[in-house]
């Protein structure tokens, strides 16, 4: 992650991306180390949400481009449990977007709203409303807090 933290803006996006797909680590590390580097909040709110959101779209694209039929022969997924599944998320639809930015279960929910087709346009804008409201509620904490933010020198 140092070499993020080298990049700047660019490490900040690039990471915050990779963050919102399969790669285990978390985007709000990074979007508070940039604040303690020195980072301007509005710009890294802009590059950290835009990064976060299009990781999440891409992961969106890749359960999109999913077939049932490799589930199934793959992973030993039958099709009564990927209906049940389906069901789950037809449920709640476009709105488990917004909840895409949870760790870990949020890379799923993204691929799960991809792999049964749920509404592109609806998913894109409850992802980025969730994304940025989580990095403004850590632009907020950071501030609150000052310089009791704990830092870990």
């Amino acid at each position: 992650m140092e070499f993020l933290q080298d990049w700047g803006l660019i490490g900040l996006f690039v990471g915050t991306f990779m963050a919102a797909t399969v790669v285990p680590f978390s985007s709000d590390f990074l979007l508070v180390g940039d604040l303690l580097a020195g980072g301007n909040p509005i710009t890294s709110f802009i590059v950290s949400t835009a990064g976060n959101w299009l990781g999440g779209i891409t992961s969106y694209w890749i359960g999109r481009s999913g077939k049932w039929e490799w589930i199934e022969r793959w992973f030993k997924v039958s099709e009564e449990t990927l209906l049940k599944q389906k069901s789950r998320i037809d449920k709640y639809g476009a709105l488990l977007a917004f909840c895409s930015w949870f760790p870990f279960i949020g890379d799923i929910f993204a691929i799960g709203l991809g792999f049964y087709k749920v509404n592109f346009a609806k998913c894109a804008l409850y992802m980025l409303v969730g994304k940025g409201i989580r990095f403004a509620f850590w632009i907020a904490l950071f501030f609150i807090l000052g310089d009791s933010f704990p830092t870990f020198s």
